[in-house]
């Protein structure tokens, strides 16, 4: 989506953390996607970008998307997705517990407690 009037595209609002990378340093950041698109995304965080600058960010259920910084405005930023995506996948839940940039096998594992829940007094968050 190169120099054309975006905001006329259709935009999850949502509210996920994702993973940056920022093109040339080693530091993986975390950000707040604000809004999601097929075509983009606006994040937040405290992350020095400037724009046109090339990044990469990882979406739940999406994986890594490579993108370039179409605008900034103190801690938001607009990215700019090379290839569009489904932002659905993004927006629907996961299959296990929602941690970003852990596998299964460094997880410690369930504690033995004898702890259960009334599931009948938990609510779907």
């Amino acid at each position: 989506m190169n120099n054309v009037d975006t905001r006329h595209v259709n935009r999850d609002s949502l509210f996920l953390l994702a993973q940056l990378r920022v093109d040339g340093q080693d530091i993986a950041y975390r950000v707040k996607v604000r809004n999601l698109s097929a075509g983009g995304m606006m994040a937040e965080g405290a992350v020095d970008v400037q724009r046109g600058q090339q990044v990469a960010v990882e979406l739940r259920n999406v994986g890594w998307v490579n993108g370039s910084v179409a605008w900034k405005q103190d801690e938001r930023f607009g990215i700019a997705f090379l290839d569009e995506i489904d932002p659905g996948k993004a927006r629907a839940a996961t299959s296990g517990p929602a941690t970003m940039g852990v596998s299964h096998a460094h997880r410690a594992p369930p504690s033995s407690s004898t702890y259960s829940p009334d599931e009948t007094r938990l609510r779907k968050l």
